[in-house]
Protein backbone atom coordinates (compact mmCIF):
# COMPACT_ATOMS: atom_id res chain seq x y z
CA UNK A 1 0.00 0.00 0.00
CA UNK A 2 1.67 3.49 -0.72
CA UNK A 3 1.55 5.71 1.91
CA UNK A 4 0.68 9.40 1.89
CA UNK A 5 3.72 10.92 1.54
CA UNK A 6 4.82 8.64 -2.26
CA UNK A 7 1.28 9.71 -3.11
CA UNK A 8 1.44 13.45 -2.85
CA UNK A 9 4.58 13.22 -4.14
CA UNK A 10 3.53 11.31 -7.31
CA UNK A 11 1.19 14.59 -7.84
CA UNK A 12 4.24 16.21 -8.83
CA UNK A 13 2.92 20.13 -8.16
CA UNK A 14 -0.21 19.94 -6.66
CA UNK A 15 -1.77 22.99 -7.42
CA UNK A 16 -1.34 22.39 -11.14
CA UNK A 17 -3.29 18.71 -10.71
CA UNK A 18 -6.73 20.34 -9.02
CA UNK A 19 -10.02 20.29 -10.90
CA UNK A 20 -11.50 23.45 -12.45
CA UNK A 21 -13.80 23.88 -9.41
CA UNK A 22 -10.90 23.73 -6.72
CA UNK A 23 -8.74 25.63 -8.49
CA UNK A 24 -11.77 28.68 -8.72
CA UNK A 25 -12.38 27.87 -5.06
CA UNK A 26 -8.62 28.19 -3.67
CA UNK A 27 -8.49 31.30 -6.01
CA UNK A 28 -11.31 32.99 -4.16
CA UNK A 29 -9.88 32.32 -0.54
CA UNK A 30 -6.48 33.85 -1.57
CA UNK A 31 -8.13 36.57 -2.86
CA UNK A 32 -10.35 36.94 0.40
CA UNK A 33 -7.95 36.34 2.53
CA UNK A 34 -5.41 38.91 1.44
CA UNK A 35 -8.51 41.48 1.12
CA UNK A 36 -9.34 39.96 4.76
CA UNK A 37 -5.71 41.24 5.86
CA UNK A 38 -5.63 44.64 4.48
CA UNK A 39 -8.17 46.01 7.36
CA UNK A 40 -7.68 42.92 9.90
CA UNK A 41 -3.61 43.28 10.72
CA UNK A 42 -3.86 47.40 11.44
CA UNK A 43 -5.40 46.83 14.75
CA UNK A 44 -3.45 44.23 15.82
CA UNK A 45 -0.01 45.96 14.94
CA UNK A 46 -1.28 49.16 16.32
CA UNK A 47 -2.13 47.27 20.23
CA UNK A 48 1.48 46.52 20.04
CA UNK A 49 2.77 49.94 18.93
CA UNK A 50 0.54 51.42 21.96
CA UNK A 51 1.95 48.61 24.34
CA UNK A 52 5.23 49.94 23.27
CA UNK A 53 4.52 53.50 23.75
CA UNK A 54 3.02 52.61 27.09
CA UNK A 55 6.28 50.95 28.67
CA UNK A 56 8.45 53.75 27.55
CA UNK A 57 12.21 52.73 27.46
CA UNK A 58 11.19 49.99 28.66
CA UNK A 59 10.67 48.38 25.34
CA UNK A 60 13.37 47.27 24.67
CA UNK A 61 12.96 45.72 28.20
CA UNK A 62 13.96 41.82 26.55
CA UNK A 63 16.99 43.13 24.86
CA UNK A 64 18.12 44.41 28.23
CA UNK A 65 17.01 41.71 30.38
CA UNK A 66 19.04 39.20 28.26
CA UNK A 67 21.86 41.28 28.25
CA UNK A 68 22.14 41.60 31.93
CA UNK A 69 21.83 38.58 32.13
CA UNK A 70 24.54 37.04 29.72
CA UNK A 71 26.95 39.82 31.38
CA UNK A 72 26.30 38.08 34.98
CA UNK A 73 26.56 34.64 33.41
CA UNK A 74 30.19 35.65 31.89
CA UNK A 75 31.02 37.52 34.71
CA UNK A 76 31.46 33.87 36.49
CA UNK A 77 27.28 33.88 38.20
CA UNK A 78 25.02 31.05 38.23
CA UNK A 79 22.63 31.07 35.06
CA UNK A 80 19.54 30.76 37.42
CA UNK A 81 20.62 32.97 39.98
CA UNK A 82 21.36 35.55 37.54
CA UNK A 83 17.87 35.60 35.48
CA UNK A 84 15.60 34.78 38.51
CA UNK A 85 17.10 37.86 40.36
CA UNK A 86 16.82 40.22 36.99
CA UNK A 87 13.23 39.17 36.19
CA UNK A 88 12.18 39.98 39.73
CA UNK A 89 13.89 42.90 39.62
CA UNK A 90 12.08 43.81 36.61
CA UNK A 91 9.00 42.66 37.52
CA UNK A 92 9.15 39.92 34.90
CA UNK A 93 6.89 36.70 35.37
CA UNK A 94 8.78 33.98 36.59
CA UNK A 95 5.93 31.50 36.98
CA UNK A 96 5.03 29.43 34.84
CA UNK A 97 8.94 28.11 34.60
CA UNK A 98 8.59 28.80 31.06
CA UNK A 99 8.71 31.99 31.36
CA UNK A 100 12.34 32.09 32.58
CA UNK A 101 14.46 31.49 29.09
CA UNK A 102 16.46 28.00 28.87
CA UNK A 103 20.15 29.27 30.03
CA UNK A 104 21.50 28.02 25.87
CA UNK A 105 21.63 31.38 24.52
CA UNK A 106 23.56 32.99 27.72
CA UNK A 107 25.93 30.47 27.80
CA UNK A 108 26.77 31.14 24.29
CA UNK A 109 27.08 35.14 24.92
CA UNK A 110 29.80 33.87 27.78
CA UNK A 111 31.65 31.94 25.27
CA UNK A 112 31.85 33.86 22.24
CA UNK A 113 29.97 36.83 22.79
CA UNK A 114 27.15 39.05 21.91
CA UNK A 115 28.26 39.74 18.30
CA UNK A 116 29.85 35.95 17.55
CA UNK A 117 26.05 35.15 18.30
CA UNK A 118 25.24 37.29 15.67
CA UNK A 119 28.17 36.33 13.01
CA UNK A 120 26.97 32.78 14.03
CA UNK A 121 23.51 33.72 12.70
CA UNK A 122 25.53 35.38 9.58
CA UNK A 123 26.96 31.71 9.14
CA UNK A 124 23.97 30.05 9.47
CA UNK A 125 22.00 32.01 7.20
CA UNK A 126 25.29 31.24 4.58
CA UNK A 127 25.07 28.28 4.99
CA UNK A 128 21.05 27.96 4.44
CA UNK A 129 21.82 29.47 1.06
CA UNK A 130 24.00 26.70 0.26
CA UNK A 131 21.09 23.60 1.40
CA UNK A 132 18.80 26.07 -0.91
CA UNK A 133 20.66 26.08 -3.58
CA UNK A 134 21.22 21.85 -3.35
CA UNK A 135 17.24 21.24 -3.00
CA UNK A 136 16.17 22.81 -5.88
CA UNK A 137 18.77 21.98 -8.21
CA UNK A 138 17.24 19.86 -10.76
CA UNK A 139 13.46 20.96 -9.39
CA UNK A 140 12.52 24.34 -10.37
CA UNK A 141 14.07 26.81 -13.32
CA UNK A 142 17.30 28.66 -12.77
CA UNK A 143 14.80 31.44 -12.29
CA UNK A 144 13.02 30.27 -9.67
CA UNK A 145 16.14 28.80 -7.47
CA UNK A 146 17.74 32.40 -7.94
CA UNK A 147 14.79 34.15 -6.89
CA UNK A 148 14.36 31.55 -3.59
CA UNK A 149 17.76 32.42 -2.68
CA UNK A 150 17.12 36.40 -2.81
CA UNK A 151 13.93 35.48 -0.80
CA UNK A 152 15.45 33.44 1.30
CA UNK A 153 18.61 36.36 1.98
CA UNK A 154 15.95 38.92 2.70
CA UNK A 155 14.12 36.45 4.93
CA UNK A 156 17.40 36.63 7.36
CA UNK A 157 17.51 40.07 7.32
CA UNK A 158 17.09 40.57 10.75
CA UNK A 159 21.16 39.00 11.32
CA UNK A 160 22.03 42.50 9.94
CA UNK A 161 20.67 43.81 13.38
CA UNK A 162 23.19 44.78 16.06
CA UNK A 163 21.10 43.13 18.35
CA UNK A 164 19.97 40.09 16.91
CA UNK A 165 22.72 37.69 18.67
CA UNK A 166 20.20 38.61 21.89
CA UNK A 167 17.24 36.74 19.94
CA UNK A 168 16.23 33.76 20.84
CA UNK A 169 14.29 33.58 17.94
CA UNK A 170 16.50 34.45 15.39
CA UNK A 171 19.16 31.85 16.28
CA UNK A 172 16.45 28.84 16.82
CA UNK A 173 15.00 30.04 13.26
CA UNK A 174 18.62 29.80 11.43
CA UNK A 175 18.94 26.32 12.76
CA UNK A 176 15.41 25.53 12.05
CA UNK A 177 15.43 26.74 8.41
CA UNK A 178 19.38 24.79 7.99
CA UNK A 179 17.43 21.34 9.52
CA UNK A 180 14.59 22.10 7.15
CA UNK A 181 17.03 22.27 3.80
CA UNK A 182 19.54 20.12 4.64
CA UNK A 183 17.24 16.92 5.43
CA UNK A 184 17.34 14.06 2.63
CA UNK A 185 16.30 10.71 3.11
CA UNK A 186 19.51 9.18 3.34
CA UNK A 187 21.35 11.81 5.31
CA UNK A 188 19.20 12.98 7.71
CA UNK A 189 21.39 13.26 11.22
CA UNK A 190 22.55 16.97 10.28
CA UNK A 191 19.17 17.95 10.49
CA UNK A 192 18.92 15.99 13.35
CA UNK A 193 21.57 17.78 15.15
CA UNK A 194 20.13 21.47 13.57
CA UNK A 195 16.97 20.69 15.51
CA UNK A 196 18.16 19.94 18.77
CA UNK A 197 20.27 22.86 18.57
CA UNK A 198 17.12 25.06 17.78
CA UNK A 199 14.72 23.28 20.79
CA UNK A 200 18.05 23.97 23.06
CA UNK A 201 17.65 27.68 22.17
CA UNK A 202 13.99 27.87 22.15
CA UNK A 203 11.88 25.35 23.32
CA UNK A 204 8.82 26.35 21.23
CA UNK A 205 10.48 25.10 18.13
CA UNK A 206 9.65 21.55 19.11
CA UNK A 207 6.90 21.45 17.01
CA UNK A 208 9.02 21.32 14.01
CA UNK A 209 10.43 17.82 15.73
CA UNK A 210 7.18 16.97 16.14
CA UNK A 211 5.99 17.36 12.60
CA UNK A 212 9.50 15.60 11.49
CA UNK A 213 8.49 12.44 13.85
CA UNK A 214 5.06 12.46 12.21
CA UNK A 215 6.67 12.33 8.77
CA UNK A 216 9.12 10.05 9.65
CA UNK A 217 6.44 7.31 11.05
CA UNK A 218 3.98 7.89 7.84
CA UNK A 219 6.66 7.13 5.53
CA UNK A 220 7.96 4.10 7.71
CA UNK A 221 11.11 5.28 8.04
CA UNK A 222 11.67 3.94 11.54
CA UNK A 223 15.49 4.47 12.13
CA UNK A 224 14.40 8.23 11.65
CA UNK A 225 11.54 7.88 13.82
CA UNK A 226 13.91 6.13 16.75
CA UNK A 227 16.48 9.06 16.41
CA UNK A 228 13.76 11.65 16.63
CA UNK A 229 11.88 10.26 19.66
CA UNK A 230 15.26 10.01 21.55
CA UNK A 231 15.92 13.48 20.82
CA UNK A 232 12.42 14.19 22.19
CA UNK A 233 12.84 12.27 24.81
CA UNK A 234 16.45 14.50 25.76
CA UNK A 235 14.26 17.75 25.67
CA UNK A 236 11.67 16.63 27.73
CA UNK A 237 14.73 15.89 30.52
CA UNK A 238 16.34 18.75 29.99
CA UNK A 239 12.67 20.83 30.26
CA UNK A 240 12.13 18.90 33.45
CA UNK A 241 15.75 19.93 34.79
CA UNK A 242 14.49 23.27 33.85
CA UNK A 243 11.38 23.02 36.27
CA UNK A 244 13.52 22.10 38.74
CA UNK A 245 16.47 25.01 38.39
CA UNK A 246 13.53 27.48 38.44
CA UNK A 247 11.15 26.28 41.02
CA UNK A 248 13.92 26.03 43.42
CA UNK A 249 14.63 29.46 43.24
CA UNK A 250 11.23 30.69 43.62
CA UNK A 251 10.05 32.94 46.17
CA UNK A 252 6.72 33.78 47.19
CA UNK A 253 5.08 36.84 45.43
CA UNK A 254 7.57 36.48 42.29
CA UNK A 255 5.31 37.28 39.24
CA UNK A 256 3.28 35.47 37.20
CA UNK A 257 2.64 35.50 33.02
CA UNK A 258 -0.53 36.51 32.01
CA UNK A 259 -0.75 33.27 30.36
CA UNK A 260 -1.08 32.70 26.67
CA UNK A 261 -4.21 32.35 25.67
CA UNK A 262 -4.98 35.68 24.10
CA UNK A 263 -6.90 34.01 20.88
CA UNK A 264 -5.31 37.28 18.61
CA UNK A 265 -6.14 35.44 15.68
CA UNK A 266 -4.41 35.05 12.36
CA UNK A 267 -3.81 38.67 12.05
CA UNK A 268 -1.35 38.22 14.55
CA UNK A 269 1.36 35.90 12.45
CA UNK A 270 0.81 37.92 9.47
CA UNK A 271 1.64 41.46 11.28
CA UNK A 272 4.79 39.34 12.60
CA UNK A 273 5.68 38.80 9.31
CA UNK A 274 5.42 42.15 8.20
CA UNK A 275 7.71 43.48 11.13
CA UNK A 276 9.81 41.32 11.03
CA UNK A 277 11.00 40.77 7.10
CA UNK A 278 11.74 42.63 4.32
CA UNK A 279 8.06 43.54 4.21
CA UNK A 280 9.00 46.20 7.15
CA UNK A 281 9.52 48.86 4.49
CA UNK A 282 5.65 48.68 3.13
CA UNK A 283 2.92 50.26 5.00
CA UNK A 284 1.07 47.24 6.69
CA UNK A 285 -2.16 46.96 4.89
CA UNK A 286 -0.26 46.18 1.67
CA UNK A 287 2.52 44.28 3.70
CA UNK A 288 0.07 42.09 5.57
CA UNK A 289 -1.55 40.27 2.28
CA UNK A 290 1.79 39.81 0.35
CA UNK A 291 2.78 37.50 3.25
CA UNK A 292 0.34 35.29 2.47
CA UNK A 293 1.88 34.72 -0.88
CA UNK A 294 4.59 32.50 0.43
CA UNK A 295 2.56 30.07 1.95
CA UNK A 296 0.92 29.16 -1.46
CA UNK A 297 4.37 29.25 -3.35
CA UNK A 298 5.22 26.89 -0.67
CA UNK A 299 2.31 24.85 -1.33
CA UNK A 300 2.23 24.84 -5.19
CA UNK A 301 5.96 23.10 -4.87
CA UNK A 302 5.02 19.81 -4.32
CA UNK A 303 6.76 17.25 -2.99
CA UNK A 304 8.07 16.49 0.22
CA UNK A 305 9.43 19.77 0.85
CA UNK A 306 6.37 21.47 -0.17
CA UNK A 307 4.21 19.53 2.02
CA UNK A 308 6.47 19.53 5.08
CA UNK A 309 7.11 23.49 4.58
CA UNK A 310 3.17 24.38 4.50
CA UNK A 311 2.11 21.96 6.93
CA UNK A 312 4.96 23.33 9.78
CA UNK A 313 3.96 27.24 8.31
CA UNK A 314 0.14 26.36 8.66
CA UNK A 315 0.66 25.06 11.92
CA UNK A 316 3.09 27.82 13.46
CA UNK A 317 0.61 30.55 12.37
CA UNK A 318 -2.28 28.53 13.89
CA UNK A 319 -0.50 28.11 17.17
CA UNK A 320 0.10 32.22 17.07
CA UNK A 321 -3.29 32.55 16.52
CA UNK A 322 -4.47 30.88 19.33
CA UNK A 323 -2.38 31.24 22.17
CA UNK A 324 0.15 34.23 21.61
CA UNK A 325 -0.53 37.96 22.87
CA UNK A 326 0.51 41.08 20.19
CA UNK A 327 3.54 41.70 22.16
CA UNK A 328 4.82 37.91 21.46
CA UNK A 329 5.21 38.89 17.37
CA UNK A 330 8.69 37.65 17.68
CA UNK A 331 7.97 33.99 18.05
CA UNK A 332 7.43 34.11 14.03
CA UNK A 333 11.12 34.53 13.90
CA UNK A 334 11.27 30.88 13.99
CA UNK A 335 9.90 30.09 10.69
CA UNK A 336 12.55 32.58 9.02
CA UNK A 337 14.01 33.10 6.71
CA UNK A 338 12.41 29.59 5.62
CA UNK A 339 8.93 31.28 4.76
CA UNK A 340 9.69 34.16 2.81
CA UNK A 341 11.72 31.65 0.09
CA UNK A 342 8.11 30.45 -0.71
CA UNK A 343 7.72 33.68 -2.53
CA UNK A 344 9.50 32.34 -5.28
CA UNK A 345 7.59 29.70 -6.43
CA UNK A 346 4.46 31.75 -6.00
CA UNK A 347 4.10 32.99 -9.94
CA UNK A 348 4.02 29.31 -11.31
CA UNK A 349 1.38 28.69 -8.45
CA UNK A 350 -0.64 31.67 -9.46
CA UNK A 351 0.21 30.53 -13.14
CA UNK A 352 -1.48 27.08 -12.56
CA UNK A 353 -4.45 28.03 -10.69
CA UNK A 354 -5.39 30.14 -13.37
CA UNK A 355 -4.98 27.88 -15.95
CA UNK A 356 -7.13 25.57 -14.06
CA UNK A 357 -9.70 27.90 -13.30
CA UNK A 358 -10.43 28.89 -16.77
CA UNK A 359 -10.45 25.31 -17.75
CA UNK A 360 -6.82 25.23 -19.53
CA UNK A 361 -4.86 22.95 -18.15
CA UNK A 362 -0.52 22.70 -18.55
CA UNK A 363 0.89 19.06 -18.91
CA UNK A 364 2.95 18.18 -16.13
CA UNK A 365 6.77 18.83 -16.62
Amino acid sequence: MTNPLDWWTSLGRPLARLPRWAAVAVLAALVAAMAWSTFAVAPVDQAETAQVEARGEASEGDLALYRTISQRVADGEPYYGAAMDEQRARNYPTRPFVAVRLPTLAMLHSAIGVDGVRYLSVALLLACLWGLHQRLSGTVSDRERIAALIMLALGGAAVAAPQAGLVHEVLAGMLLTLAFLFYTPERWWPSLLAAGAAIAVREIAVSFVLLWLAFAVTGRRWREAGALVGLLALFAAMMGLHYHLVEMRRMAGDPASQGWDAMTGYALPLMALSRLTAFLVLPVTIAAPLAILPFVGWLGLGGRIGLFAALWFAGFFTAMALFARPENFYWAQLVLPAYVAGLAFVPRALGELLRNSLGRSERQS
